[in-house]
C-alpha cells in the first residue's frame, strides 16, 4: 500500500518518492519528536517562510492553523518571537543538506512523518538527537516554565521538533 508523491516546486521539479509506513507511524525508535509538524508551524516556526511554496505535498490541515509569512521571513511569526535560524546557504557550505531534501531537516522530518524512508534517516535523526544538548542547557540556566529565559535556544529546539515549553 505504497504511494509515490512527485514534487514540484521552487526547489525541485519532478522529484518523486515513495511513502512506504503510514502518517506518523512507525519511526525508528531511537527518533521521538515531542512535536508534529503541524504542530510545528501553528506554533511559529522558522520565521513562517520555510513551507510557503510547497504546500500541495502536504495534508491541507497543516497549514490550517499555520503561522507563515509567504513574502518574506518575519520572526515576529515565531513562537519565541526571535530568529533561531541560520541561512540555507551555511547549511549548504556545512553539507548539511541532503539533495534529497534541499530544504533541509524539517523538509526531511515532514517526509518521514508523512511515511518517506530514505537513504538520509540514520544521518537526520544523528542530528536531532545532538539538539538534546540545548535541552540540558535550559534545565542548568532556567526556571522551569519560564519561557522568556533563552529564548532563541528554546525557539532553536522548537525548530527540531522539542517541545521546550515543558522545561
Amino acid at each position: 500500500m505504497s504511494a509515490i508523491v512527485v514534487v514540484n516546486d521552487s526547489f525541485q521539479k519532478n522529484y518523486k518518492y515513495i511513502l512506504s509506513e503510514p502518517i506518523g507511524k512507525h519511526f525508528n525508535p531511537e527518533f521521538k519528536p515531542e512535536l508534529t509538524p503541524q504542530q510545528m508551524l501553528k506554533l511559529g516556526v522558522f520565521s513562517g517562510k520555510y513551507m510557503t511554496d510547497c504546500r500541495r505535498e502536504f495534508p491541507k490541515e497543516w497549514f490550517a492553523n499555520a503561522k507563515l509569512s509567504p513574502q518574506k521571513p518575519d520572526a515576529n511569526v515565531n513562537f519565541f518571537g526571535v530568529e533561531a535560524s541560520q541561512p540555507l546557504s551555511v547549511w549548504q557550505t556545512k553539507g548539511w543538506i541532503h539533495p534529497d531534501d534541499p530544504r533541509g531537516w524539517f523538509q526531511w522530518y515532514c517526509r518521514y512523518y508523512m511515511g518517506r524512508r530514505d537513504v538520509d534517516d540514520e544521518r537526520q535523526i544523528k542530528r536531532w538527537k545532538a539538539m538534546r544538548r540545548h535541552i540540558g542547557q535550559l534545565k542548568k540556566n532556567c526556571i522551569k516554565g519560564d519561557l522568556s529565559c533563552r529564548k532563541k535556544q528554546r525557539q532553536a529546539l522548537l525548530h527540531w521538533a522539542y517541545d521546550s515549553r515543558k522545561i
